[in-house]
């Protein structure tokens, strides 16, 4: 199987990058920036910025999955609370 790996280029504070990362996760991460009504460069400055690994692109790759983990549960505590509601009001009439 061919790898998807893309190489681009961002600006972190003021200085140009090269970041490699597979294609699924530029594509999250754009998605995530939009989201939070960022850019793209702002988005992996932020993640340099607070990073605990040497790697950027690792340290990108954690937080898109860290970030899409946080969201699946956050997903299933509102599915449970509103499991929980509707089994306090009772049945519907």
């Amino acid at each position: 199987m061919q790898s998807s790996v893309v190489k681009r280029s961002v600006v972190i504070d003021g200085h140009k990058t090269s970041v490699s990362l597979e294609g699924p996760f530029w594509t999250d991460l754009k998605a995530i920036a939009h989201a939070q009504q960022m850019t793209l460069s702002a988005l992996v400055a932020k993640i340099d910025g607070t990073r605990e690994q040497s790697n950027l692109s690792s340290a990108i790759r954690l937080f898109v999955l860290h970030h899409f983990h946080n969201e699946n549960k956050r997903m299933d505590v509102a599915k449970t609370h509103r499991s929980t509601l509707g089994a306090e009001r009772g049945p519907a009439s």
